[in-house]
């Protein structure tokens, strides 16, 4: 497994970004307010509210603060939220221009496909988008770990896939069916589903997959695989994870496992995730985007995925949805919810 690596911890991201901020707020030399005593404006596009998108907003700001840009001192944030709507994400990114921000983060694939399109000039830092690529964010000629040399770059928020899937499968090994929930018209989500057909398919499960276009529709869809999978498991897909307690009372109901790919739904209800903490997803960004406030060209800085996985596992939710879950694969977890 690849999920002990040596990466920081929230914790000590924190405690760092404290201690450094008290000096670096009064450097803060950067080619945007260098000369000026003005306030930095980031505009914020993210298209659902729900944990991990959060968490990723919330590992921006750290990574700001830690580089000398605290909110209200030097800096200000113009949140938006598009309540997973496309024309919403449109309306912001047009709003965001015409404030003229001075950068932009936009959060998971919709909102970002938004601004890119309003935007030629204004720096944006992407971050959880699965397929920047596929999406038309970065250039087909600018793959992971490279420079753009355009107004965009960001962090990826791409799964291990077969490895979850392989997980996932020795914590439910009578389930040979096994259901999930996307609405296709996130290019993430057709992009993540169809690696999760591939994962099953090389061992020897079924994946059957209820589209959908609204939040609203997530306990409906739960509901029609009821009989018809032994075990859900979902993607990266924000209109499902947006209402993910509806999935959650079909798997406690019915007793069907459930396992997700961000260690955010975890807490919410799902048995397991061998993922990513978005909160590091959002650091890492929020990095970037220091560079940037700092004077670096966007376009010289590479994106690129995160590669730090962590196994987290709430035996609550284990024991509703019948699991029963060996020791052996308890002592592997980074965290364990009691």
């Amino acid at each position: 497994m690849h999920h002990r690596l040596d990466c920081p911890s929230k914790r000590q991201l924190l405690q760092t970004g404290c201690a450094l901020a008290a000096s670096a707020l009064g450097w803060a030399g950067n080619a945007l307010a260098q000369g000026h005593h003005r306030i930095i404006r980031i505009g914020v596009t993210q298209i659902v509210s729900h944990a991990a998108l959060d968490a990723d907003q919330k590992g921006f700001e750290a990574a700001l603060l830690s580089a000398g840009f605290k909110e209200g001192t030097n800096l200000r944030y113009l949140r938006h939220n598009a309540q997973g709507s496309l024309e919403q994400a449109h309306a912001i990114a047009q709003t965001l221009v015409r404030e003229q921000v001075d950068l932009i983060h936009s959060i998971a694939t919709p909102t970002t496909q938004a601004v890119v399109q309003a935007t030629r000039s204004i720096p944006i830092i992407f971050s959880s988008i699965t397929d920047p690529l596929g999406a038309g964010i970065v250039p087909q000629r600018s793959e992971r770990g490279q420079t753009t040399q355009t107004n965009v770059t960001g962090v990826s928020d791409l799964w291990p896939v077969v490895l979850q899937m392989e997980t996932y499968a020795k914590m439910a090994p009578q389930a040979k069916q096994w259901g999930t929930i996307y609405n296709p018209a996130e290019v993430n989500s057709i992009t993540h589903t169809k690696a999760m057909r591939a994962a099953a398919q090389q061992l020897g499960l079924e994946l059957i997959e209820v589209p959908i276009r609204h939040s609203n529709e997530v306990g409906p869809a739960a509901t029609s695989l009821v009989g018809k999978v032994q075990a859900f498991t979902i993607t990266s897909d924000n209109t499902t994870v947006a209402n993910l307690e509806a999935l959650v009372a079909v798997a406690n109901r019915h007793r069907i496992p459930l396992f997700a790919g961000d260690v955010d739904s975890v807490a919410r209800g799902a048995v397991a995730a061998y993922g990513l903490d978005y909160f590091l997803v959002g650091y890492a960004a929020g990095k970037k985007a220091a560079l940037v406030l700092k004077g670096a060209a966007v376009g010289n800085i590479p994106w690129g995925p995160v590669e730090k996985f962590s196994l987290a596992i709430n035996l609550r939710a284990a024991k509703a949805q019948g699991v029963e879950l060996a020791p052996a694969l308890l002592k592997k977890a980074d965290k364990v919810l009691e």
